[in-house]
């Protein structure tokens, strides 16, 4: 076993996954073909949202969200310190101002109370925006805080890049799909190969708001149109008579190249398909674990299991992080750290944040690592882990 190098996240391409981008690139169409639109249709049912819109990656979806709403130099906007840097660097594209809340110790989500804090210490409108961010698989309340965001005036952009397929139980007792449009105006999603859905890279940006789809349709694509009823200039001035040309386009917004390719796309769709059984995978595992490190006196905290929690990481909070983390790797067992805090990234220390600052964030950190988590790790290997860290603090 310790020949075998176990990763905390692998993905798995199946002989159909790699027929069906075969199939794609014999077709007429690499890019801007029919396999995304397909795709965005599924992702779109899948999460019980009205529109999707799959781009290259997470971080480009997060940055058209940023555009779509409209952030301006300036502009503030809250997220969660204990996220992937992209969370919180979308509004810098904008040149918008990052505020860092602290999260919830239990959950390790943002918490609404920290928040509610920042806003009740600043006059109304000084904030713009809230990220919550569905860290780990975990689904933040989102009714809750749009609440909070009706309150002061706030949108949402939901970060649901460790959580398709999961939910949260909202105030009737029902499930709320993460990226469903319900609260936030946008959620975004990553196909990154270690998530819960692998097409290399990829992203999606979900929503219920036909305006904001539209726009981001647009900036997706060099902010290009080609639809009659949306040119501005006049039919004679596109060379036409009666109606526009078919060759002819407008550039109305300064917008990106951040188009997914077709291929991409089929594996990204095929995928889809086994995100239900993947969730089951996932949630099975993280129930080994709780059972595993429950009552363990070096475990300071661990992922709980969770109605709705979609798992893309299991995380421990450990005495001696460091002595396990390299005793782990000994023994080929590539665990790893999610996050450093982003507001002491060195980048964010240049705006003022400084230790101290986030007390709950920073002592997470102190602790946390997270296991290999993955549908296809084996019940031998996973057995392995566990008792490589019973033995470790033996």
């Amino acid at each position: 076993m310790e020949n075998k190098i176990i990763p905390y996240g692998k993905q798995n391409i199946t002989e159909e996954d790699i027929e069906v981008v075969i199939e794609t690139l014999k077709s007429d169409y690499l890019t801007q073909g029919p396999k995304i639109k397909e795709f965005e249709d599924n992702f779109a049912k899948y999460v019980n949202a009205k529109y999707a819109v799959a781009l290259a990656n997470g971080t480009a979806a997060l940055h058209l969200c940023a555009l779509a709403l409209d952030v301006q130099p300036g502009d503030k906007v809250i997220t969660t310190p204990i996220t992937f840097a992209a969370s919180a660097n979308c509004i810098r594209y904008c040149g918008g101002e990052v505020v860092f809340g602290d999260i919830d110790p239990d959950t390790y989500l943002l918490d609404i109370n920290s928040v509610r804090s920042l806003l009740e210490a600043a006059p109304k409108g000084t904030y713009k925006g809230i990220i919550p961010v569905d860290f780990a698989g975990r689904a933040v309340n989102l009714e809750e805080f749009k609440a909070l965001a009706k309150e002061y005036d706030l949108w949402i952009i939901e970060d649901a890049c460790h959580a398709p397929g999961g939910y949260f139980i909202d105030s009737k007792g029902e499930q709320q799909y993460c990226g469903n449009g319900q609260f936030a105006e946008l959620a975004i999603f990553s196909f990154h190969p270690v998530k819960h859905i692998a097409s290399g890279e990829g992203g999606m940006i979900t929503t219920n708001n036909e305006e904001l789809y539209k726009r981001l349709l647009k900036l997706r694509t060099h902010g290009i149109v080609k639809q009659d009823d949306l040119y501005t200039n006049s039919i004679e001035f596109a060379g036409g008579i009666e109606s526009y040309p078919l060759w002819y386009m407008e550039m109305q917004a300064l917008g990106y190249n951040y188009r997914i390719t077709d291929f991409q796309a089929a594996l990204g769709n095929n995928q889809l398909k086994r995100a239900d059984s993947g969730l089951e995978t996932r949630r099975s595992i993280a129930s080994r674990y709780k059972q595993a490190f429950s009552g363990k006196s070096y475990v300071k905290g661990q992922s709980g299991v969770v109605d709705g929690h979609a798992y893309h990481l299991y995380i421990l909070e450990v005495d001696d992080r460091l002595g396990l983390y390299n005793y782990l790797r000994t023994k080929n067992i590539f665990a790893q750290i999610h996050y450093i805090p982003c507001h002491l990234m060195p980048y964010y220390r240049e705006f003022g944040w400084k230790e101290g600052d986030r007390v709950a964030s920073e002592t997470y950190y102190k602790h946390c690592i997270s296991l290999p988590m993955y549908p296809t790790l084996p019940k031998e290997e996973l057995d392995y882990v566990i008792e490589a860290i019973d033995e470790y603090y033996k």
